[in-house]
């Protein structure tokens, strides 16, 4: 529907698979003024579209692919999109960010999303131009890894594709707009039920602002902000995210041997310094951003993987296009913290280089590295206790390679570990140190060392994620220090961030440029008496926060945290803080409900019993997570019943119908 706000172009494209028709989807100004973008609007389609369970691989699952109003305005982290589907890891609403160029060009198209409903009878490739759409036949590209299906595709275009873990259907595949991924729960298995290879989008269509100078000036301070913050302009280009294990292994944060400890022995051997100092070549990142926390390295002399035996099983020969593409300099993407850590000390491997190579095949499979670490650690663990004799053991990591490319083509033990941990503890057991919630595997951080990104996780939408979390961790020793202990205002905190986070995401920007909200001299000096002493103040504000967040209406724009302003003059919308944090506030219970549609209760807004009553630190009671009493206090802050649920008062309040 045509708009009269800056940032949008106006058009989300419905495309059904299956009869090749192509239609508007209608999104009026109020909508876009209620969720903005991204994943918010996302949610409010899918509410609009899912009544009820599904089968994530049927033709009735329903992808949906969204920008922000920033995406595409120049505004600095704002080059990210966003997909959307019900998951076949989870079973429930899932989205996954990304910041690759597909989103930029999406918009150059003229559209600021897409709804993808039903499935093609055989591969395909859509390609949205600013004269329409059009569909091309897939065949010559399955089988193909993800880089080889790229290069294969028109230069000078944004381009989301699958490799072949997505079109086996693995559970946690993922998408791959030129180096960088869309990988959680699994949204490249729902795109290879579909048939559907690749998304291509490319046009000459300008992003409207409302106002225009405005926005230059903003941007200018806003990128100057952020070089001058001591996370976004040191220690993030210095290190990457990998700058923050260091932070992790001190507070018995570092997920070690299937979560059972928090640090790991050979840790230098893995550290963000290591990686910085022996590998990299110079920083990287996503379009347009400042910041470049990305990290270029050069391969390690060593074959990087094997060849993979085609796009069939038991297949003699490598199909055209299936071999991990080597760059000729061989300069690929390195590792980000996550996944160092859950194919690193998660495993018992401190082997870096290792690391890179397997980073660099999983993303020419297309298969989320947090959810394949997450998965082998769990069936290692398996193995040792007799539960299931797969060979697998800690610390032995030779064999991981053809590993991989096993789950990726669902070959002999690959095809199980291909259905993610959950499935896997249901089939032989162990689901007390199964290390997923609601079915989506953790990722790094050892809550048992922050018990606040502990009730994140547990009550997260999307499962087992730190983002949706709340990434309460940031506060709990990696950014500034609460007590990481202590459940004191925990519940309360972690609703501040989560909304936060839901909102900035649904702007188009990068999680990452709400780190200078923290401000500088409290991270520059962290033992400084003024540090310390917001440090211990903190845990006791609980009760303001709630307030806060009872009221609903801040009218109030934060220095750190220009996304506001910025707003108002791409959109010509009135925005400040409250407002913000109420489109946050709307996505996450529209999130919920979908997911309470489809079956969630508070049952499943829980953790493995080994961080629940296990101590991490034997003796020390409070090294495992009080999750109950933070749980209670959340759903009670939330608005939400004792079973979990939005309540319809707290639903009218908020706009929801």
């Amino acid at each position: 529907m045509p708009t009269q706000l800056g940032g949008y172009m106006g058009l989300v494209l419905k495309i059904d698979l299956t009869t090749r028709q192509v239609s508007e989807y209608p999104v009026s100004d109020e909508q876009r003024q209620l969720y903005l973008g991204g994943k918010v609007l996302a949610a409010r389609i899918l509410a609009d579209l899912i009544p009820g369970p599904l089968d994530p691989f049927g033709p009735e699952n329903v992808l949906v692919v969204t920008t922000g109003p920033l995406t595409g305005t120049g505004s600095p982290m704002a080059s990210r999109f966003n997909v959307s589907t019900i998951s076949p890891l989870t079973g429930l609403l899932t989205s996954s960010n990304c910041g690759g160029s597909f989103g930029l060009h999406l918009k150059k198209a003229g559209c600021d999303g897409l709804v993808i409903t039903g499935r093609a009878d055989a591969p395909v490739w859509v390609e949205i131009a600013e004269d329409g759409v059009r569909f091309h036949d897939a065949t010559p590209l399955w089988g193909m890894t993800t880089g080889a299906t790229q290069a294969a595709l028109p230069p000078r275009t944004g381009k989301l594709v699958i490799g072949p873990a997505g079109e086996n259907r693995v559970r946690y595949a993922g998408l791959v707009s030129d180096d960088r991924m869309a990988a959680r729960a699994g949204v490249g298995a729902v795109f290879g039920a579909k048939n559907l290879k690749a998304l291509v989008a490319h046009g000459r269509r300008v992003v409207p602002v409302a106002r225009p100078e405005r926005l230059r000036d903003l941007q200018k301070g806003w990128v100057q902000g952020l070089r001058a913050h001591p996370i976004t302009g040191r220690q993030l280009p210095r290190l990457g995210t990998a700058g923050l294990l260091t932070g992790m292994q001190a507070h018995r944060m570092l997920a070690t041997r299937n979560f059972s400890r928090g640090r790991f022995e050979r840790f230098d051997a893995v550290s963000g310094e290591t990686l910085a100092e022996e590998h990299l070549v110079r920083n990287g990142g996503c379009t347009g951003c400042p910041v470049h926390c990305g990290r270029e390295v050069i391969l390690p002399e060593k074959e990087a993987a094997l060849p993979s035996p085609g796009g069939q099983p038991g297949a003699p020969e490598a199909a055209a296009g299936t071999e991990h593409a080597i760059p000729k300099d061989r300069r690929i993407k390195g590792p980000e913290l996550e996944t160092i850590v859950l194919l690193g000390p998660n495993l018992e491997n401190a082997d870096l280089a290792e690391i890179i190579r397997w980073n660099h095949q999983l993303d020419e499979l297309g298969m989320d590295s947090i959810s394949t670490g997450g998965t082998i650690a769990f069936a290692m663990e398996l193995n040792e206790k007799g539960l299931w004799e797969n060979g697998l053991r800690f610390g032995q990591v030779q064999d991981l390679p053809r590993l991989f490319d096993d789950i990726a083509h669902r070959r002999g033990i690959g095809d199980l570990l291909a259905e993610g941990t959950r499935r896997l503890a249901q089939r032989f057991g162990g689901m007390g140190f199964a290390m997923q919630v609601k079915g989506l595997e953790l990722p790094a951080y050892e809550p048992r060392g922050a018990v606040g990104q502990g009730l994140g996780y547990a009550v997260s939408n999307r499962g087992g994620c730190h983002l949706n979390a709340g990434y309460l961790a940031v506060l709990e020793g990696l950014g500034l220090e609460i007590d990481p202990q202590t459940p004191r205002s925990k519940a309360a905190l972690t609703i501040l961030m989560q909304d936060l986070m839901e909102a900035i995401s649904a702007a188009g920007n990068c999680l990452f440029s709400s780190y200078d909200v923290f401000p500088a001299v409290l991270l520059n000096r962290p033992n400084s008496w003024l540090t310390r002493t917001v440090n211990r103040i903190l845990p006791w504000l609980g009760g303001p926060v709630a307030l806060i967040h009872r009221l609903r209406w801040v009218p109030i724009h934060l220095p750190g945290l220009p996304l506001t302003r910025v707003l108002e003059a791409v959109t010509g919308m009135k925005m400040d803080l409250g407002r913000l944090k109420l489109i946050g506030e709307r996505g996450y219970n529209l999130e919920r409900l979908v997911n309470t549609r489809l079956g969630v209760t508070a049952a499943d807004d829980d953790l493995p019993e080994r961080l629940k009553a296990v101590e991490q630190v034997p003796g020390d009671p409070r090294t495992k997570v009080p999750l109950e009493p933070m749980k209670r206090q959340y759903y009670r802050l939330r608005g939400w019943s004792r079973d979990g649920v939005p309540t319809p008062a707290l639903l009218r309040r908020l706009g929801i119908q």
